[in-house]
């Protein structure tokens, strides 16, 4: 059986057995709302299908069990149809699960913008969501593409490889408990124009001497999780969210937890 279809049937038996979990967790979130009112609010606007799609289902069980955990509550979108800005008045966090930043509504464009440069809430975004450039038709978000630190996409490593994430600021609360570095297995690696560093506050980085197996895409300064400071909002990039596996990486998994826990706080 190939690498692809080894990758595939793992994915689905993963999907089957977490169905029990997910019935499970929706029963003790209800009784949760039931019981008392959620800490805080958190709308998730997640890619409705394609290669992503057995991460994002990956990420609902998870984040069902952190928000009965943790005590907040969870709402999912997956277009941009909705948001306004009385829609997102709801919410402490907004979580991009690989949603690109591209074919959003002009009014949800403008209500996204002040969200975040007023600081109504938080923002956490995963991989897809710094596919920056023309796609599918549509133009460059410039406001994201800065935002994002003034990149744009270029490549990515298709064959996907293994690397160690370096941790660059220990002191920051999202890399809480991760220590010095991380591994990170088979991911699909993506590569920008230029490094972000210069505009944002870099929390660690891929050290791509550590490729395996070895690739000639490559950046040299490779940022993988970083925030901009320059934003009313905590806001959070976490590059890593190609595959469901990636919850069973405690590391991941940690960032994950750490990050919802301060951007939700503003």
């Amino acid at each position: 059986m190939s690498r692809q279809h080894d990758f595939i049937y793992d994915t689905m038996r993963f999907l089957r057995l977490s169905g029990l979990a997910i019935a499970a967790l929706f029963c003790a979130s209800v009784a949760m709302g039931q019981s008392s009112q959620p800490k805080f609010r958190v709308i998730a606007i997640a890619e409705e299908g394609g290669l992503h799609r057995p991460f994002v289902d990956a990420a609902k069980i998870w984040l069902a069990q952190e928000a009965v955990t943790d005590g907040f509550s969870i709402d999912y979108i997956e277009n941009t149809d909705k948001i306004n800005d009385a829609f997102l008045s709801q919410y402490q966090l907004f979580i991009q699960l690989n949603y690109p930043p591209y074919a959003w509504t002009p009014t949800a464009m403008g209500a996204f913008v002040r969200y975040i440069e007023q600081g109504k809430g938080g923002w956490i975004g995963f991989h897809h969501a710094t596919l920056l450039g023309e796609f599918d038709g549509y133009p460059m978000w410039s406001w994201f593409s800065n935002f994002m630190g003034g990149i744009r996409f270029t490549k990515y490593i298709s064959t996907f490889v293994s690397g160690k994430v370096v941790v660059e600021d220990p002191s920051h609360p999202a890399m809480k408990n991760l220590g010095h570095s991380f591994e990170i297995e088979d991911e699909e690696w993506y590569t920008y124009d230029k490094s972000p560093r210069p505009n944002v506050h870099v929390l660690a980085s891929v050290d791509e001497s550590t490729y395996t197996p070895a690739t000639s895409i490559k950046m040299g300064d490779h940022p993988v999780v970083w925030t901009n400071e320059h934003y009313k909002a905590r806001n959070i990039y976490i590059f890593m969210g190609h595959h469901p596996e990636l919850f069973r990486n405690n590391a991941f998994t940690t960032l994950f937890h750490n990050s919802i826990v301060w951007a939700a706080h503003q």
